[in-house]
């Protein structure tokens, strides 16, 4: 016999959900409607919805290894202009499933550029440049339970982009994904020198992380920005007259006030580094307004700058104009120590063959949906976690450096990268998630429209 409580909690959860589907649906028809797409529509909504569900965790299940739900509107209608239209089938089957939930699985199809020839791809993600001998690693493609996700098309991708700015906002994982795009959308160009790198130098723009690729022939660009945080680095003095590095907490990082207003799709970031010793420890670091903590713990210093990000998105970004991702922690992979202590993912050439996910999921991630959950401005959450857990063969390991700088053998000692991807490598997923979004919600719209829709 069940037992009274559980059912209690089953039954509340029930509801929980049920309510947050309606209020959901009422808030993104009454605000969106008039100027997007009903493909847009049902992908803002899925990915509320998926945000909220995953998120929520069971009563039972509040540790680490909460398993990571979805939330499945199947056979949704909507009303443009008082018109009912059917989605199109390709659309109606992503926005039926968790794209992010599913596993691995066999391809030899070739990679969207070939290894080792692009030549935007820094030396530290070139794992063939730099000796990699086994290429099995790219024999897999990423495939969700549930539902198919086209192939990436990088001239479709770059029709998709013409006239736009897309922005990649973060740290050096967002780089790596940056890299992989531009990679991939060279790939898709028959005169290569069509592509170019902007210059920033009569902006000084260089200076503070900013990086970019324009596409002549589409009149689009690509851009990074270097925010590891988001939020403010700083410096203040202490007792003595010297000065010490702080993290302002309640401050958006500056650089990206530069960037947003004519950005048409903004993919953000953060998380690795707030895993390193300063941001982890929390002493005499983090700063709200003049006061520096003395000590404050990262989830609370994590969640006070998400929450900085998320009111800046919300006051500052037009959601008619701009899109909005964020990509949530990628999978590290450290055997026996961290990385600057010994860790090592050198010799792994085949994903984990578990088909049961049981690598937990990290907090920084659920701070991320809580806070999301409560943004007004719709925001698409690439919950990359899962897919990455799965691939220990994909770092760069010894091969973040060339043979003549590591020596000839791997075991000198030397610092092993098993946060980062070899290009081409994981992110190239990653980007094909990212074109099948755009893809979907740009369906049902004229190409004339798409101004209004990116």
């Amino acid at each position: 016999m069940a037992d009274p409580k559980n059912l209690f909690l089953i039954t509340k959860t029930h509801i929980f959900l049920t309510s947050l589907f309606f209020i959901s649906l009422f808030l993104l028809s009454s605000s969106l409607l008039p100027v997007i797409s009903p493909s847009l529509i049902v992908s803002s909504f899925t990915s509320r919805l998926l945000t909220a569900a995953n998120f929520f965790t069971s009563p039972s299940s509040a540790s680490d290894t909460a398993t990571l739900y979805s939330v499945s509107p199947i056979r949704i209608r909507v009303k443009v202009n008082n018109e009912s239209k059917k989605i199109d089938h390709a659309a109606k089957e992503l926005t039926s499933c968790d794209i992010f939930d599913g596993s691995w699985v066999s391809d030899d199809t070739e990679t969207v550029y070939s290894p080792g020839y692009c030549p935007f791809v820094e030396d530290k993600f070139n794992c063939f440049k730099n000796g990699r001998p086994d290429s099995g690693f790219l024999r897999y493609r990423w495939q969700p339970h549930g539902c198919s996700i086209p192939r990436f098309n990088g001239k479709k991708m770059l029709k998709i982009l013409r006239g736009k700015r897309l922005v990649f906002v973060g740290d050096s994982l967002n780089r790596n994904m940056w890299e992989s795009l531009v990679c991939s959308l060279r790939s898709a160009l028959k005169d290569k020198n069509r592509v170019s790198k902007v210059s920033w130098r009569k902006s000084n723009l260089g200076n503070e992380g900013f990086y970019g690729f324009r596409f002549k022939d589409f009149e689009c660009s690509v851009d990074f920005i270097k925010s590891p945080f988001l939020v403010q680095e700083s410096e203040v003095l202490d007792g003595y007259g010297k000065r010490k590095e702080t993290l302002k907490l309640d401050v958006i990082q500056g650089s990206i006030k530069k960037i947003y207003k004519n950005a048409d799709i903004i993919v953000f970031n953060t998380g690795h580094w707030w895993t390193h010793q300063k941001t982890y420890e929390g002493k005499d670091y983090y700063q709200e307004g003049n006061k520096v903590y003395e000590k404050l713990e990262v989830k609370e210093a994590y969640t006070k700058a998400l929450h900085t990000w998320a009111d800046w998105v919300d006051s500052s970004i037009n959601s008619t104009r701009t899109r909005v991702f964020f990509v949530g922690y990628s999978s590290s992979h450290f055997r026996k120590g961290a990385w600057n202590a010994g860790g090592q993912c050198d010799g792994e050439t085949r994903p984990k063959q578990n088909k049961t996910y049981t690598g937990g999921y990290p907090w920084m991630m659920k701070v991320v949906e809580s806070v999301i959950s409560d943004m007004k401005t719709p925001v698409f959450y690439m919950n990359i976690t899962k897919m990455t857990w799965y691939r220990t063969d994909g770092h760069p390991s010894v091969y973040r450096q060339p043979v003549e700088t590591r020596a000839s053998s791997p075991a000198t000692g030397m610092f092993q990268d098993c946060s980062h991807w070899c290009l081409p490598g994981i992110p190239d997923s990653w980007n094909q998630l990212l074109y099948a979004t755009l893809l979907v919600s740009r369906s049902s719209l004229p190409y004339k429209s798409l101004g209004n829709l990116l």
